[in-house]
């Protein structure tokens, strides 16, 4: 087992600095750090632009080659992923935003995936009955919606929440409020601001997750492992619950690793609209300043996310299928 998990390991390892270099090489194609120069008044010299260029490693006149060597060297050396646009350490904005990330892109995803399996399960044991029809309308029409529409949404419903009860019983904005102090004022403040960000990216995860679930069910629900259970005495739940869930979720295992990773895509929207200073925001912000060490630190978030993420879906699929371990 540990010789598994190891192996697959050194090959996600390798992959992340694969997709990072790549990342890198993209950024640095695409993105134009001098045209922030552009326009101003007075103008700003060349031999300005240049020398900002060369201090952020983002000099077009340098090889893209040497200055992803130049990156690469720098970052093993030095741990340093480069300095941003703003002048800031890459390395430290990412510090200061990953924890505000992962706790929207934890809880979220994991009540998403829990959500998710169930409805997927209830729906496959009562295929086209009401409920299932139910589930799938549902399930279609929140992945059908963007999630900015979704955020607006329970924002009307929480501000309609909070005139009905004559306070502010639910916060959109932020993570916190200013000026609360005491454990467990500070807890709750926390969890009225964490509420409605959790509810976007958990809606639309379990919308997802629920229709893989109820086809991997639908899969096992007629195999021949499942009426050997029933014929052995058990009841069709207990079969069902024993043999099939455990089954449908070997593939299923997969599917939530490297969609964890992907998730910051939809969590970068989700912190725009409520606020959040996470990795999703210094994405979007890094793209549109055509930050290139910026961009390429949160690809590597975003990969180091994957990394984690399959790993434990590795565990996960071990745990469940002896015979990968063999």
């Amino acid at each position: 087992m540990i010789g598994f998990i190891a192996k697959r390991l050194v090959n996600y390892l390798i992959l992340t600095v694969i997709a990072t270099l790549a990342g890198y090489a993209l950024v640095s194609t695409t993105l134009q750090p001098a045209a922030r120069f552009m326009g101003k008044n007075p103008p700003v010299p060349q031999s300005s632009i240049d020398a900002a260029l060369d201090k952020i490693g983002a000099n077009p006149d340098v090889s893209l080659l040497q200055r992803t060597m130049d990156w690469l060297v720098q970052l093993v050396t030095t741990g340093s992923l480069g300095i941003s646009a703003r002048g800031t350490q890459v390395t430290a904005d990412i510090f200061d935003r990953a924890g505000t990330s992962l706790r929207l892109l934890i809880i979220g995803s994991i009540l998403g995936a829990i959500f998710g399996i169930l409805l997927g399960v209830w729906g496959a044991i009562r295929q086209y009955r009401a409920s299932d029809q139910i589930i799938t309308y549902a399930s279609f029409t929140v992945l059908a919606t963007p999630i900015f529409v979704i955020a607006v949404v329970l924002m009307i419903g929480a501000t309609w929440l909070n005139n009905a009860a004559g306070q502010q019983l639910i916060n959109f904005t932020g993570e916190y409020s200013v000026g609360v102090t005491g454990f467990w004022p500070v807890i709750g403040d926390r969890l009225t601001h964490l509420l409605l960000p959790t509810i976007a990216l958990t809606v639309t995860a379990a919308a997802s997750y629920s229709r893989y679930q109820r086809s991997a069910m639908l899969d096992v629900l007629s195999s021949d492992f499942i009426r050997t259970a029933r014929a052995k005495g058990r009841t069709r739940g207990s079969a069902i619950m024993r043999h099939g869930v455990r089954v449908a979720l070997i593939p299923m295992s997969t599917f939530f690793a490297y969609s964890f990773g992907t998730i910051l895509t939809g969590a970068a929207v989700t912190e725009k609209i409520f606020s959040w200073h996470g990795m999703g925001e210094y994405l979007i912000d890094s793209v549109s300043n055509n930050d290139i060490n910026a961009a390429t630190g949160s690809i590597l978030f975003a990969a180091i996310l994957v990394l984690i993420a399959g790993t434990l879906a590795d565990v996960l699929y071990a745990a469940l299928d002896p015979r990968v371990r063999m």
